[in-house]
């Protein structure tokens, strides 16, 4: 279906590569976002083969590749550096994609370039529908009708209020702080895990340096941003030299931003003419890594799904049946693996030294195949 008129509230990755994507297959998409300026927030994240295999065939997979560092092995490593497990990316992706590890910024500029303009500082205040289609109005009093109205507006989505009603996401039981160092990490192709009681910390390549992220397991909590810097730091004092160096190589407290892991319990992603995709209708734990990358995969098969389908009502349900096995595995899995995290240190070490590796390929290959 050609020519379709899409309006996509929410321009971070899931929004973006839904642009690019809609675009190559002859829709008309509208991309607003709420925020004023571009301003992606948490350092940095892994785009994982599997949404390298979307960005190539969108024809931005090489500027991705570009902007980040490329990840060959994962590792979980204890608290002192000990290696636990160690794996080699290649024998579970078997050469779908490049692993890359990459700032925000750099990856929504890498996005951005593919994408002809997006209304900052826009929202909508109303939405109706019918058979026929969407009326929206925006905060500026402007108004619009569209054949879809796409939510990729994050797990906070505005969208999915007007579409399904609040929805309160779930706290994970964990904060975490990320950041972007300027130095190389310990081992220049390798994310690691490093392991502590209730408590981890990650280090991934990324171009600028190494992005950090230090996961502790308690009650939610604000942490001021005064003073952040010399807490984390006592807090991970017993760590190893890396996780010394990275947090030494870090000035000032607002160079950490902190929150609350959270996801959504099952929701409906669709309602007639509106439909949500990325964390908007997902959003998991990021134990596995996989938020962004599923975001990837749900545009391409959305805008491959309205290429293919006689109406639009026919092709969000297509896209709704083709994602949600998917999706729910890796809820499944990045729950089962914070569990797997949050066991006594002794006896999970000695799980993954003993079954980590293959624990790891059982968790990934499904992903190996086409979304």
């Amino acid at each position: 279906m050609s020519g379709l008129k899409v309006l996509i509230a929410g321009a971070g990755i899931a929004g973006l590569t839904l642009a690019v994507a809609l675009r190559r297959f002859g829709c008309i998409a509208q991309l607003i976002e709420r925020n004023a300026r571009w301003e992606p927030v948490g350092g940095g994240i892994a785009v994982q083969p599997n949404a390298m295999r979307v960005l190539h065939e969108l024809g931005i997979a090489a500027s991705v590749q570009d902007a980040g560092a490329i990840v060959t092995r994962w590792q979980f490593r204890d608290q002192y550096g000990d290696v636990l497990c160690d794996i080699e990316l290649d024998s579970v992706w078997k050469g779908i994609g490049s692993f890359i590890g990459i700032e925000r910024t750099r990856l929504h500029d890498a996005l951005r370039s593919a994408v002809t303009g997006c209304r900052l500082g826009t929202w909508l205040v109303s939405l109706t529908q019918d058979d026929s289609g969407v009326s929206v109005t925006f905060n500026d009093g402007a108004a619009g009708r569209y054949d879809l109205v796409i939510g990729a507006d994050g797990i906070h989505s505005e969208l999915r209020r007007f579409a399904l009603g609040a929805i309160k996401p779930t706290y994970g039981g964990q904060m975490v702080w990320r950041s972007v160092a300027p130095i190389r990490p310990p081992e220049p192709h390798a994310i690691q895990f490093w392991l502590g009681d209730g408590t981890f910390f990650g280090l991934c390549p990324v171009a600028a340096g190494t992005y950090g992220f230090a996961n502790v397991t308690g009650p939610r909590a604000h942490d001021a941003v005064a003073g952040r810097l010399q807490r984390l730091r006592g807090r991970f004092a017993a760590f190893g030299r890396p996780i010394q160096d990275h947090l030494a190589a870090l000035e000032q407290d607002q160079e950490l931003h902190c929150g609350p892991i959270e996801w959504l319990e099952t929701v409906q992603w669709q309602q007639g003419r509106v439909v949500l995709i990325g964390d908007a209708a997902h959003a998991s734990s990021p134990m596995m890594g996989q938020g962004g990358s599923m975001a990837m995969e749900d545009a391409l098969v959305l805008a491959e799904s309205l290429s293919l389908a006689s109406s639009v009502e026919t092709a969000v349900a297509v896209f709704v049946a083709r994602r949600q096995q998917r999706i729910t595995w890796v809820q499944q899995q990045s729950r089962r693996l914070g569990d797997m995290l949050r066991m006594s240190s002794g006896d999970r070490n000695a799980a993954l030294r003993e079954r980590g590796e293959a624990a790891f390929y059982d968790r990934f290959q499904p992903l190996a195949g086409s979304p």
